[in-house]
């Protein structure tokens, strides 16, 4: 895979809770130069970036992040602001302490009502994989095809760990043909995210993908 290729699997990520517009303006422009999938970045920069940038940028933001347990009505609420401000994919945190009660039906109807929120716009669930047993994470895999989400993403980056070889080895065993994996959290080498990628990631969330590709 080309570099090119690599960057074009990308989610161009910045959500430190510091975040300045500066920081914002400086990620969005390097997306451009550099073709990445997506900018992501916090729910309240989709505005200025939509009304900065317009159609020449894919925008992701997270919602209920990073700890997941808002309510499923406070995280409708973001996604309908999000898309109503110009916010083209989800990334979603579900309700951890739901799926350690292992009430994967309660967890499944909150992803269902996210992903019927966003339409064709994509959802992205994050299960935060370092904090779940391989049971939990084989049930978020069922739960999260039968809900009909798009994508199933490994960490927020902001947990005790991030995505894993191993990881994305059971995801790739359990989920459903139309879901596909974003790797996040912890991915910092140019061998991290040729590894991701040739697992069979279609995404990677990473904030320093663009400055190791421009090394390479």
């Amino acid at each position: 895979m080309t570099t090119e290729e690599m960057l074009g699997r990308v989610d161009h990520t910045q959500l430190k809770p510091y975040a300045t517009w500066e920081d914002i303006r400086r990620l969005c422009d390097e997306a451009l130069e550099y073709h990445t999938a997506s900018v992501c970045v916090p729910p309240v920069y989709i505005k200025r970036i939509h009304d900065t940038y317009g159609e020449r940028l894919n925008i992701c933001t997270v919602v209920g992040f990073p700890l997941g347990y808002s309510t499923t009505a406070a995280k409708l609420a973001e996604v309908e602001q999000a898309l109503a401000e110009g916010c083209n994919e989800i990334d979603m945190v579900v309700n951890i302490s739901d799926v350690k009660n292992g009430d994967f039906d309660r967890v499944e109807r909150e992803i269902r009502t996210l992903k019927e929120a966003c339409g064709s716009h994509i959802l992205k669930v994050i299960i935060e994989t370092c904090y779940l047993t391989e049971e939990e994470k084989t049930a978020m895999c069922r739960a999260v095809t039968n809900a009909g989400a798009d994508y199933i993403k490994t960490s927020t980056g902001f947990g005790t760990g991030g995505a894993t070889k191993e990881d994305v080895e059971l995801f790739r065993k359990h989920i459903g043909p139309e879901v596909k994996i974003k790797a996040a959290g912890g991915v910092s080498t140019l061998e991290d995210l040729e590894m991701f990628l040739a697992l069979g990631c279609d995404r990677v969330g990473t904030s320093r993908a663009v400055g190791l590709c421009a090394k390479s």
